[in-house]
């Protein structure tokens, strides 16, 4: 069994670039694999392995400077989710567009999963689903309002357009393990909105210590990785990832006359050209043939 570890840690890095190569060199090393990011205001990522060796290269990550107190969060995967390692330098480790955002400075009120039940639930709360809309697609609160962006970049945009629905409540925001809720919550509270909250730990903390009898989770959870959704207990779930979208694609999808392996969804069955799936059906034949030589193709 591997544990698979999803991290952040905003803290202030004066020269990210010197620390990438140690990083990616004791990943290899180890036989980690997965994505960290590094920019100025900290790292990001999820990597995958076996306890000891995660357990290295986390060692080696709170040694960086002010992550000392890093946190992450683990789940289990029979097989390794991703393909490669990757250590790469950003301008920020997620994507906001805003550079007044400070997470350091001030955030929302953090709530537990425990505690997020009874918040969520009162009147006076708007519930907002941070992620994208790909992501909220395939599973969300109850009654969490979807913004329908592409991108965390199409947020601030997305409120100054609806900020008047939300007067006189309260804003309970969430993602996926945190980390976008870091810099929206600092960006809502610059905005002048006087309560804002946040589901500490996102939420796939929640979907580990929440049982599914007391849930208000509804749906599966996407995960960049090639698990692509988990559920209840962090169990992987039943969703895929499209070759050409890389959209999750649930089993009635996969029955849909328009979806091809590998090449094609009902969701993006008018987005790519024919060259381009022609592209699409040569690499899943390449990746075939290295599965059946045991083999593991990058493309997968």
């Amino acid at each position: 069994m591997l544990v698979v570890a999803a991290l952040y840690h905003f803290t202030r890095f004066p020269d990210p670039a010197s620390l990438r190569g140690p990083l990616l060199d004791l990943c290899v090393a180890q036989g980690v694999k997965g994505s960290l990011l590094l920019a100025g205001e900290g790292i990001n990522g999820t990597i995958a392995g076996t306890r000891a060796r995660i357990d290295r290269v986390l060692n080696h990550i709170r040694a960086l400077p002010g992550c000392g107190d890093l946190e992450w969060k683990e789940s289990a995967a029979v097989t390794m989710p991703f393909g490669k390692m990757k250590v790469k330098l950003k301008r920020e480790i997620v994507t906001m567009g805003q550079p007044d955002v400070d997470p350091k400075a001030r955030v929302g009120h953090y709530v537990s999963p425990r505690d997020w039940n009874d918040l969520v639930s009162s009147p006076d709360v708007a519930v907002i689903d941070t992620r994208n809309d790909y992501e909220v697609a395939i599973g969300t609160f109850a009654g969490a309002i979807d913004p329908g962006t592409r991108s965390f970049r199409d947020f601030p945009a997305w409120w100054q357009a609806n900020r008047d629905r939300f007067h006189n409540k309260r804003i309970a925001m969430f993602c996926t393990g945190g980390i976008r809720c870091e810099k929206s919550t600092n960006w809502l509270l610059q905005q002048g909105v006087p309560e804002v909250f946040h589901l500490k730990g996102g939420i796939l903390k929640y979907l580990e210590d929440i049982p599914p009898e007391q849930s208000l989770w509804q749906g599966e959870c996407f995960v960049f990785d090639q698990r692509v959704s988990v559920g209840h207990g962090l169990i992987p779930g039943k969703m895929t990832a499209c070759g050409a979208c890389r959209r999750a694609v649930t089993p009635e999808a996969r029955r849909d006359p328009a979806y091809e392996e590998g090449v094609c969804c009902p969701a993006c069955k008018d987005e790519y050209s024919e060259a381009d799936r022609a592209r699409f059906r040569e690499r899943q034949r390449q990746m075939k043939l290295a599965e059946a030589r045991g083999e593991s193709h990058l493309g997968s």
